[in-house]
C-alpha cells in the first residue's frame, strides 16, 4: 500500500477544470490522494479510501453525492459549505482529511481486510507524527475491520490512537440511507462540541 505524501492542496486543479471523462476515472484507479494535514489539528477526518473522482481531480470527497462538505457546514464546523477544491481552507479551522486506505477504488468494498488493517497502522504512525486532538473515522464498518473493534458503535471510542482521541462517524456517502442529512449533521455536531470544548483542550 502506498502512503500519500502531504502536499499543498492549493496546487491541485482549479475550479472550472474540465470534468473527468470515463477514461480519466478508469485511469485514477489505484492512485493515492494527498492528505490535508498539519501538526496539532483539532480534528483529523479519516475517510475509508478515495473514490475515483476524488483521485482524478485531487480533492477529497469530490463526488457530488457525497455529503461530507454539506454536513461540515450543517454541523457548524464551517460557516459556509466549502467546495472540494477549497479543502485547504480546513487547515485554518484546525481540521484535516486523510484516509484509512490510500488506494482509490470505485467502491469502498473493493478494499480487502488486509488493506484496511495495514492502513490502520499507517494512520497510527501519521497521528503520532501530526498529533491531532481527535481522529474522526468516517464509517463504522471500516473502523471495526481496520482496528479489530467488532463491538464499536458510532461516537467517541474508549481506546485512543497514538495519543489522539477517536470518534467514529457515519459514512457520509449518499448511499448511506441509515443517516438522512439531519441525523448525519447531528452526529457531526456532537463531535464538534467535544472537539472544541475548552475543557477538552490538552
Amino acid at each position: 500500500m502506498h502512503t500519500p505524501t502531504p502536499t499543498d492542496p492549493r496546487r491541485q486543479a482549479r475550479p472550472g477544470s474540465p470534468r473527468p471523462t470515463a477514461a480519466d476515472l478508469a485511469a485514477a484507479a489505484g492512485r493515492t490522494l494527498p492528505d490535508v494535514i498539519a501538526p496539532g489539528l483539532a480534528v483529523l477526518f479519516c475517510g475509508i479510501n478515495p473514490g475515483l473522482l476524488s483521485a482524478a481531480v485531487g480533492h477529497h470527497f469530490a463526488r457530488p453525492g457525497n455529503r461530507f462538505w454539506p454536513t461540515l457546514h450543517r454541523s457548524g464546523f464551517t460557516d459556509r459549505q466549502l467546495l472540494p477544491q477549497e479543502q485547504s481552507d480546513l487547515l485554518d479551522l484546525g481540521l484535516g482529511v486523510t484516509n484509512v486506505a490510500a488506494r482509490a477504488t470505485a467502491r469502498a468494498d473493493e478494499l480487502n481486510t488486509a488493506e484496511l488493517i495495514e492502513g490502520a497502522g499507517i494512520l497510527r504512525r501519521k497521528v503520532a507524527r501530526y498529533r491531532p486532538r481527535w481522529v474522526a473515522v468516517l464509517g463504522i464498518g471500516a473502523y471495526r475491520t481496520a482496528f479489530g473493534a467488532a463491538d464499536a458503535v458510532i461516537g467517541a471510542q474508549d481506546n485512543p490512537l497514538a495519543g489522539a482521541r477517536v470518534w467514529v462517524l457515519p459514512n457520509p456517502s449518499g448511499l448511506n440511507a441509515h443517516y438522512p442529512p439531519p441525523r448525519l449533521a447531528a452526529e457531526f455536531a456532537a463531535l464538534r462540541e467535544a472537539a472544541f470544548d475548552p475543557a477538552d483542550r490538552s
